[in-house]
């Protein structure tokens, strides 16, 4: 079964508009594990515009399911951040400075030695790593030589072409996903994904490992309930 973590920026970003601690970072996280989420997903930016570096910390003391740090690993605080708290994962992105938010994965081809080098770093404190990919089964088949576990699979295209024609929006994410198989990596998939087109992905792309909603979910919440909601989302991935 594909597991849903809940990427918790926005939450961050609501709580920052007015200062204060309302809503409670701390205590939605807990909840969304409460309520069945499997993992907790934030995306610290060197502005903490949304999730502040001490958030993290703070997070890593009450989350018991699966910690995912997002982020931009050639920005070395970030690097710092990963390394002293030990996430079960690090997703590296890469985010320009400034970036509003993640529009494109990593040219693996090109990036292979620093991908290298900057894998090795997290791996030797026993850090599962995924690395942002696009549907592109080459830039998957040098990813797998990274040393990285897993891809993410970065879903934009296929929610923007899921309307006019879903087949089509969908063929080259399977043909990633059987490439990341056929090298050993496990799969991850986000951004843009939600209740409209989430069971559709989740049922036609092999071994999908785990999904990584936030903008999407907490959206939904603000009519639905969030309790409600992460249920709504899980059903999508039976």
């Amino acid at each position: 079964m594909t597991r849903l973590s809940v990427n918790i920026n926005k939450i961050a970003t609501l709580r920052n508009s007015r200062g204060g601690n309302n809503p409670d970072l701390i205590q939605v996280a807990k909840d969304c594990e409460g309520f069945g989420a499997q993992g907790i997903t934030v995306h610290p930016r060197p502005d903490e515009r949304h999730i502040r570096y001490n958030d993290v910390y703070e997070l890593k003391k009450i989350v018991t399911t699966e910690f995912n740090i997002e982020g931009n690993c050639q920005e070395q605080k970030f690097v710092d951040l990963v390394l002293a708290v030990k996430p079960e994962q690090v997703t590296l992105v890469p985010d320009a400075l400034g970036q509003i938010t993640s529009n494109h994965g990593w040219d693996t081809i090109k990036n292979q030695d620093y991908l290298k080098e900057i894998i090795s770093v997290f791996k030797k404190e026993s850090i599962r790593v995924s690395i942002f990919v696009d549907p592109i089964v080459e830039m998957v088949e040098a990813a797998a030589t990274t040393g990285t576990d897993r891809i993410e699979l970065y879903t934009e295209a296929y929610a923007h072409g899921y309307a006019q024609n879903k087949e089509q929006a969908i063929a080259p994410y399977v043909k990633a996903a059987e490439a990341a198989q056929k090298a050993g990596l496990g799969i991850n998939a986000g951004h843009d994904l939600d209740l409209e087109n989430l069971k559709y992905f989740s049922d036609n792309i092999p071994a999908l490992d785990e999904v990584s909603i936030g903008h999407a979910l907490i959206s939904d919440a603000l009519y639905y309930g969030l309790e409600n909601t992460i249920q709504m989302y899980l059903r999508q991935l039976v």
